[in-house]
């Protein structure tokens, strides 16, 4: 598929909004082209995946971007991946050797473990049932890591002395998402797999995935060429389309 120059993102910084992707999805209804970014020093109605609260103190990232890819629907999941490796390639040169940060899939940043970031992936659906739009959502902790009922946090001004300002660090990170954003059109979702897995689980490590209600565990056997999430138990390895590691 033809694709022309690497997107150029428009960034929008607000002092404060309900939250970026609101605001975002409501401009990409009105028409919006892609390339749009929203970004807010403060939220007050901030929201993480499953309809989850999101807290979000001045001080931390949160940015919200527009695309508009010429895609089937079924592949607007793999944006997610986009973005998550985007993201850790714009942290890993600010942190030590020591401290660097992986993925958890579907669409979380760690670090050491512990939270840093998040991602949420929302679409909007044509007349005939096509993708209209995707709005990408994105929160790093950088200097307030928030208090999450089910797991442990961080922020970047744990491990560094003078991290970036929210503005800083949105330039860089639409900067890397303009190269991903650029490979995925142009080579598909092979090189965006490839790049995740180098920051994602060791092979074989123990996975827990919690599915409507059910507990899945096995063994991380890695991403399908789609994006899902290949667990192995026993001999056999289940694909895993949905779901949240636990």
């Amino acid at each position: 598929m033809p694709v022309d120059a690497k997107l150029a993102f428009r960034l929008e910084c607000h002092a404060a909004l309900e939250s970026t992707s609101t605001t975002l999805k409501q401009r990409a209804e009105a028409g919006e082209a892609e390339g749009l970014a929203i970004q807010a020093l403060r939220q007050s109605a901030g929201r993480g995946r499953q309809g989850r609260g999101w807290e979000s103190a001045p001080g931390n990232l949160y940015l919200s971007v527009l695309l508009r890819p010429e895609m089937p629907l079924r592949e607007a999941p793999q944006w997610s991946f986009v973005a998550a490796v985007a993201l850790a390639e714009t942290l890993a040169p600010l942190l030590p050797e020591t401290a660097q940060p992986s993925l958890k899939w579907p669409n979380d940043v760690l670090l050491q473990g512990d939270k840093l970031a998040g991602i949420l992936v929302e679409t909007g659906i044509t007349a005939d049932h096509g993708l209209d739009w995707i709005c990408i959502g994105i929160g790093v902790n950088i200097t307030n890591k928030p208090k999450l009922p089910d797991r442990a946090t961080r922020c970047l001004a744990e491990y560094l002395p003078d991290p970036p300002t929210p503005q800083a660090l949105a330039t860089a990170l639409l900067h890397n998402l303009g190269h991903w954003h650029e490979a995925r059109l142009r080579h598909g979702f092979a090189p965006i797999r490839d790049a995740w897995l180098r920051h994602g689980p060791a092979m074989g490590a123990a996975v827990s995935v919690r599915r409507d209600g059910a507990l899945i565990e096995g063994a991380f056997a890695g991403l399908s060429p789609e994006g899902a999430l290949m667990l192995a138990k026993g001999r056999e390895v289940q694909l895993i389309l949905a779901g949240e590691i636990i």
